[in-house]
């Protein structure tokens, strides 16, 4: 429950924006500068902050953001990990899934990969709660609809 000093504190909300960009690759040109331009955000500093943010992880990385903006013209934003199917992707080494998920396999994964994967995306805000089986059931559901086999084990 919020205290009375957050709630009178509270800032108006003007809009959220979910954007996915490259890792360290922000730039004010699209589709930041026009995302941000249009509520009056300064997407220089918006790009700063999230290039410094981001730097940890492999260029190219796309990364889900989500940008509260305020009525005042400040802002704030939360940076999440990559999607589960871009690293069952990358583990996988494929560029897309099957077409066909149940009657064709695109890949074979094994259930390290999918340890693996899900301790990442334990980090995220929305996850952390979520016990670590969940997050592998969830990630191996993905897996099969991507026509990503997982086993015990490669033969």
């Amino acid at each position: 429950m919020a205290t009375l000093k957050e709630i009178l504190t509270r800032r108006p909300i003007s809009a959220t924006i979910r954007l996915t960009v490259d890792a360290g690759a922000a730039k004010p040109g699209p589709p930041v500068g026009p995302a941000l331009g249009q509520y009056k955000l300064n997407s220089m500093a918006f790009c700063k902050d999230f290039n410094a943010r981001t730097q940890k992880f492999k260029a190219g990385t796309p990364m889900a953001v989500t940008i509260t903006a305020f009525k005042d013209g400040t802002f704030d934003f939360i940076v999440k990990s990559p999607s589960v199917t871009w690293y069952l992707k990358q583990a996988a080494g494929i560029d897309l899934g099957s077409g066909r998920p149940g009657h064709v396999t695109a890949s074979t994964l094994t259930l390290k990969h999918v340890y693996e994967i899900a301790k990442i995306k334990q980090s995220d805000p929305f996850c952390q709660y979520m016990p670590l089986e969940s997050i592998c059931k969830s990630i191996i559901g993905t897996a099969n609809s991507m026509g990503i086999k997982v086993q015990k084990e490669l033969d």
